[in-house]
């Protein structure tokens, strides 16, 4: 799913692509589907978009933005979003598809549920959007050791799991269920163990794991079990995730444990992570 290193490496990728690319065809909910979102109706995306030119994209958490003129296409999670050269084959499903003048494509497909916004500039009201734009992100400076502690101190978080502290209500935009197992792990801490268990050594290696794990995913090209705009792989290969389900700990060799927690899973080592 799209979270904050994914987002990262796609904003990139576009904006190195399809900048200066100008929208020759567009068609919207292609393929209808159940859990697709859109902004207001998807069949006046055509007349929105024709004729602009694509100018650049930016990552804000789990969503990437992409810049036609005035216009913005918003990328949601649960997005695969693809490049596609003059001569390849378009994919056969799909709920936007741009059409360039050059031949070229880009492709939006849905795959459990997702978001694909096009509107114009000022005009969407969403309040993940907005949280995404106006919290610093951890790849960035803004997000600093006193940013990290002041959402440790806020008065509901001390009695929440690690993973609820770092995965829900919009505390950290773009972190999810996907990166925490990494980062967790990575400090030897079960997603399960509550916030005011943390020691502060512990509280200070957290911080120092959510901007390292995060940057190192972002530079790797974002994690394995994730695909980038070109539909390779991601270059980080994470430690705990569904791929590693029953492979030795990396560090200890202990089988690592799959769990459903909180309408999701984790994973982790028994061993390295206790509770």
């Amino acid at each position: 799913m799209l979270e904050i290193p994914e987002a990262y490496v796609l904003a990139a990728q576009l904006s190195q692509t399809v900048s200066g690319k100008r929208i020759r065809e567009v068609i919207a909910d292609g393929t209808p589907h159940k859990m697709a979102f859109y902004y207001e109706d998807p069949q006046a995306y055509p007349d929105l978009l024709r004729g602009e030119q694509i100018d650049k994209a930016v990552a804000y958490g789990g969503l990437v933005e992409i810049w036609a003129g005035k216009k913005i296409i918003l990328i949601g999670d649960g997005i695969d979003l693809r490049y596609h050269e003059k001569a390849a084959q378009r994919p056969p499903k799909h709920q936007l598809l741009l059409e360039f003048s050059d031949g070229s494509a880009l492709s939006a497909k849905v795959q459990m549920y997702g978001g694909i916004w096009c509107f114009p500039e000022g005009r969407f009201d969403n309040f993940y959007y907005k949280v995404a734009q106006e919290k610093p992100s951890p790849l960035t400076a803004a997000f600093d050791r006193d940013y990290f502690a002041g959402l440790l101190t806020s008065p509901e978080v001390p009695k929440l799991s690690l993973k609820a502290f770092l995965a829900t209500e919009q505390r950290i935009p773009g972190l999810g269920n996907g990166v925490l197992q990494d980062i967790l792990w990575q400090v030897k801490i079960h997603p399960r163990r509550k916030v005011q268990t943390l020691t502060p050594a512990e509280r200070d290696e957290l911080f120092a794991a959510v901007k390292k794990t995060l940057r190192l995913m972002a530079e790797r090209g974002g994690r394995d079990t994730e695909k980038d705009l070109f539909g390779r792989a991601g270059g980080y290969r994470t430690a705990m995730s569904k791929n590693h389900t029953g492979e030795p700990c990396p560090v200890c060799g202990t089988e690592i444990v799959k769990q459903a927690y909180m309408g999701g899973s984790i994973y982790f080592c028994p061993t390295c992570q206790k509770v």
